[in-house]
């Protein structure tokens, strides 16, 4: 039996329920369609149906389903007190290598010949996303015992980014504590069919924002999360003004310079293609970690930490390069365990993990299949499918949905 189908956890993954009556055409697989063909587990416990669901996502391995009864306090106590120990040294290494990986990537720029500007930009702009990473742990009271180090540090890690630290700060605590709520989650959500069908213009728009240009979408979510007032808190407004004002500062004197100094080209150059770089990746590491078609996103009712945390969020191995330059951020399960873990640690945090929960924990290696997954098939949210692509909703719209399928290599 053909046709599109869209698999879930709860519904193909029961204990119990019959599924030998479907067949796998695996061997005859050439695009990311077969990610919604007909999988069965060949065996009772569904071990061979998730490796065989995993490598049609591109993914090295799909968890089980942790149990109810497991709370996040209890993968927390398995993990060594060292894992959350702060040292100064290794945060501070972690600053230099950023400041003069960064350093190297706009020395790059300034002599390489245009045909090479493409390489140094990839350089900067990886080396400019350790600067949010390293604000990242300052965020999360993990970068130095002194908080007031972890203030400035942070601000001033964001401020190449144009990022302002604290409402990005009071947005990703939510994140955290909230990690795939369906309407709580303040990082990534998926599309609601109601907006999708509101109006024929934002979706279109919706289309070709979580289709091509999803590696930047994080561009918008900058946008429109960071500086409107009316999202935050009366008790949080006070810092908040202060990171705008920071942000605003840096604009108004640091753009300037560049371009009295290098022109308007200059600007393009030394900071507007290294910050859209440094948004692929902060797009690309965002719906890697948390989206895959059968991860849900769960109501406040229905919704558990430790299912969140550990069997709602994805390890991705990428080149060594963007690893080191990017401080392991894709060392990702142990940091939604708990973000005090500072980002020197996590793979011994993630070594730990493996030991103790292993079997429920999703991991994959950076392939284009797993990117033809998400940006092909992850779009509208169904409570009983957890997603609806958009060109079974809207065929004829889907154009930049279809152009992917055709386009985007599918190996893992």
């Amino acid at each position: 039996m053909y046709g599109n189908w869209h698999l879930t956890w709860n519904r193909l993954l029961v204990k119990g329920e019959n599924h030998k009556k479907w067949v796998v055409p695996m061997r005859r697989t050439r695009t990311v369609q077969a990610v919604a063909a007909p999988v069965a587990p060949s065996s009772a416990d569904s071990a061979e149906y998730r490796k065989q669901l995993a490598e049609s996502y591109g993914l090295r391995q799909i968890g089980e389903q942790l149990p109810d009864n497991i709370t996040l306090k209890d993968v927390i106590d398995t993990l060594p007190k060292t894992v959350f120990e702060i040292d100064d040294m290794k945060a501070w290494k972690s600053v230099l290598l950023s400041v003069t990986s960064y350093a190297f990537g706009l020395f790059m720029i300034s002599k390489a010949p245009w045909y090479l500007l493409p390489f140094a930009w990839a350089w900067t702009g990886t080396a400019v996303t350790g600067f949010f990473v390293i604000g990242h742990d300052c965020a999360h009271k993990s970068f130095s015992r002194n908080k007031l180090v972890e203030d400035i540090v942070g601000t001033l890690a964001f401020l190449p980014l144009i990022y302002p630290y604290e409402p990005w700060r009071f947005k990703h605590d939510r994140h955290h504590a909230k990690t795939n709520m369906l309407k709580e989650d303040t990082a990534w959500h998926p599309v609601w069919k109601a907006e999708f069908d509101s109006s024929p213009i934002l979706r279109k728009a919706i289309i070709f924002g979580y289709g091509p240009f999803r590696p930047w979408m994080s561009i918008g979510h900058w946008f429109l999360w960071h500086f409107d007032l009316k999202r935050f808190r009366s008790n949080e407004i006070q810092r908040v003004k202060i990171s705008l004002a920071c942000v605003f500062a840096f604009m108004v004197i640091g753009w300037p310079l560049i371009i009295y100094k290098a022109g308007i080209m200059g600007w393009i150059k030394f900071w507007l293609m290294p910050w859209l770089g440094y948004h692929f990746w902060m797009s690309t590491f965002t719906m890697v970690h948390h989206t895959a078609p059968h991860i849900p996103f769960k109501s406040s009712e229905e919704w558990n930490a430790a299912q969140a945390q550990l069997n709602g969020t994805v390890h991705c191995d990428y080149p060594s390069w963007i690893e080191i330059l990017c401080h392991d951020i894709n060392v990702h399960i142990p940091h939604h365990v708990s973000s005090r873990i500072p980002h020197y640690n996590l793979r011994m945090a993630h070594k730990s993990l493996q030991e103790n929960w292993g079997k429920y924990m999703n991991e994959a290696k950076w392939n284009w299949r797993l990117m033809k997954t998400i940006m092909t098939l992850c779009h509208v949210y169904d409570k009983e499918e957890n997603y609806v692509a958009f060109d079974q909703l809207a065929p004829e719209e889907s154009q930049p949905i279809a152009f992917l399928k055709r386009v985007m290599p599918d190996y893992a």
